[in-house]
């Protein structure tokens, strides 16, 4: 479990953020959080085969894509996840090929298992928190 030291860090490091199950519904938790991280200068990278382009942003079908089509200047920094947890560990598979730094399963999301290969790999893994809520949290004070 990570630290809110540790948690502020990733917030200020990490800056072009992959949303693995975007969605295009303005009412679902995925679209207002990334709304939000657009508006405190994050850079997306959506993550939803179903949709070509979401919030103004060319959607990939999955991260592996993504990375390969983006500029060579954008690296995908944090992998935050919007999906149940049977279907966690292909997005933290992914995410140790394209050498993102982070995995974030959000609130209501935890895979143990993947947490574990993710870290034992160098990466950092947040579970079952809310990217928006914690920035919210440790930003505003």
């Amino acid at each position: 479990m990570l630290n809110d030291d540790q948690l502020r860090e990733i917030l200020t490091l990490m800056r072009v953020i992959a949303i693995v199950g975007l969605s295009n519904d303005p009412d679902h938790d995925s679209y207002k959080v990334a709304q939000y991280l657009i508006s405190r200068g994050f850079k997306i990278v959506p993550i939803n085969p179903k949709y070509a382009n979401l919030l103004g942003e060319v959607s990939y079908s999955d991260l592996i894509t993504a990375q390969g089509e983006l500029p060579e200047n954008f690296k995908i920094d944090l992998v935050d996840i919007f999906r149940k947890p049977e279907f966690v560990m292909p997005h933290i598979e992914q995410a140790l090929k394209i050498g993102a730094k982070v995995v974030w399963m959000q609130e209501g999301i935890e895979h143990l298992d993947g947490a574990k290969k993710a870290e034992s790999a160098g990466l950092k893994a947040v579970m079952n928190k809310c990217i928006m809520h914690e920035h919210i949290r440790l930003f505003s004070q």
